[in-house]
């Protein structure tokens, strides 16, 4: 089985070096490919890219059109079995890929797989337990309703077959924050993920990132795109929502006590 990392980065020379090396180090019984779709960045990333001498590794550095369309063009190039994407400020697990390398393996109608993600401040400390606890209690317990009325998915621990991807489709490239979700609702349509029971990545949250920004757009336009496939469901509609204010609200309690 060949597996296909996409890594979407730009200006991240603070974090992308301990990101490959996440990636690069890890061993199993598979193959490795791993994209870097750097977004033309002046910070010195070019410089780490140039210094690692790894087959493996293919990048390229150039203008591009926001983070979806760097992931899109890496997916357009893969050629693994299996493909994933990994930001240039999150880690991978050590053994992450090759526990993702027996699921496929053992579970041949499994078409995508989601497992558990830790979250990580800008040092490598672990923050957060509790949303981590909550997100994977939800996750254990999978249907696809209850995606369609919270994301319940970390994105750094979603691999999916790459047939089974083009046959979803790309990113949608007009989102700006909840382009993984819609692709989950659309992987969800098709058929239940294989919840795979081990950590395999840490979300690092850091005063730059996009996600670090707690911003109530992306909460906003989070209930857009599930907004699309409601179908009439009023009850998730609803309940999605209330979900919103909830997480909104519970980030301004966290940044008030500092946590």
């Amino acid at each position: 089985m060949k597996i296909s990392i996409i890594t979407p980065s730009f200006n991240q020379r603070g974090f992308i070096e301990k990101t490959l090396e996440s990636i690069l180090s890890q061993q199993g019984n598979f193959e490795l490919e791993l994209f870097v779709m750097d977004g033309g960045s002046t910070d010195g990333s070019v410089e780490v890219l140039r210094s690692i001498n790894d087959t493996r590794l293919v990048w390229t550095s150039q203008a591009d059109h926001g983070q979806s369309d760097a992931i899109n063009r890496g997916l357009a190039q893969a050629n693994g079995d299996v493909v994933a994407w990994l930001n240039s400020d999150d880690l991978y697990t050590p053994g992450a890929l090759q526990a993702v390398h027996e699921a496929f393996s053992s579970h041949l109608s499994a078409q995508w797989l989601v497992a558990g993600c830790a979250i990580i401040d800008d040092e490598g400390r672990t923050i957060r337990p509790g949303i981590t606890q909550y997100k994977w209690k939800r996750l254990k317990r999978y249907a696809y309703k209850k995606l369609l009325r919270e994301n319940i998915i970390n994105q750094p621990s979603v691999f999916w077959r790459r047939e089974f991807g083009r046959r979803i489709g790309s990113l949608d490239e007009s989102l700006h924050w909840t382009m993984d979700y819609d692709l989950w609702l659309r992987m969800g349509r098709a058929c239940d993920p294989l919840i795979l029971d081990r950590t395999t990545s840490q979300f690092r949250i850091h005063g730059s990132s996009k996600s670090g920004q707690v911003d109530r757009r992306q909460f906003d336009e989070q209930y857009r795109v599930a907004s699309r496939y409601f179908a009439g469901d009023k009850s998730s509609q609803l309940i999605h929502r209330l979900n919103v204010e909830k997480i909104v609200w519970a980030y301004r309690v966290m940044r008030w006590l500092g946590v």
